[in-house]
């Protein structure tokens, strides 16, 4: 019976010690933007148009010759009433469009001069300033702001895992 207590109590303590793998990890970041200047410009087209009842048309008007840097511009039509007395309709629109402009050009990273169009969205670029960011060899994060249209972000993810 001793034996058998002694191989028991053995066989209780022999089995292995629990273990673990731990992982510990830390990752740091910085992200730093600065805003592009954009613009966005559509040209409107010129628009010509004339309806009537009642009326002859005397001189054909209409839209003038597209030349670059410059309006269409127009030229009004002329009417007469078909029966003197009689009752008549008549209704004459000109659209002046946009306009035909230079290309629009990028330099050191400026747009110098913005197209100014019918329909025109302009966003103007951050400025840099003082914007930095750094990481110290204890993971310390060191942000300083920039100008307008700038951020600075920083990120330390600590994460342990036990398998």
């Amino acid at each position: 019976m001793r034996r058998f207590l002694f191989v028991s109590c053995l066989t209780f303590f022999a089995v292995s010690p629990a273990s673990a793998d731990i992982t510990h990890k830390i990752q740091s970041s910085i992200q730093l933007t600065v805003d592009g200047a954009a613009s966005q410009a559509t040209r409107i087209g010129s628009n010509y148009s004339v309806s009537g009842s009642g009326i002859t048309l005397d001189t054909v008007g209409g839209l003038g010759s597209l030349t670059a840097g410059s309006s269409v511009g127009y030229t009004p039509a002329a009417y007469s009433l078909t029966d003197d007395g009689a009752s008549f309709s008549y209704s004459e629109a000109y659209i002046e469009g946009d306009a035909t402009q230079d290309a629009t050009t990028v330099t050191d990273g400026v747009v110098p001069n913005l197209p100014s169009l019918g329909s025109t969205l302009t966003q103007a670029g951050g400025v840099a300033g003082d914007l930095a960011g750094t990481i110290t060899g204890a993971g310390v994060l060191e942000l300083t702001p920039g100008s307008a249209g700038t951020s600075a972000t920083g990120q330390v993810i600590l994460s342990i895992t036990a398998h």
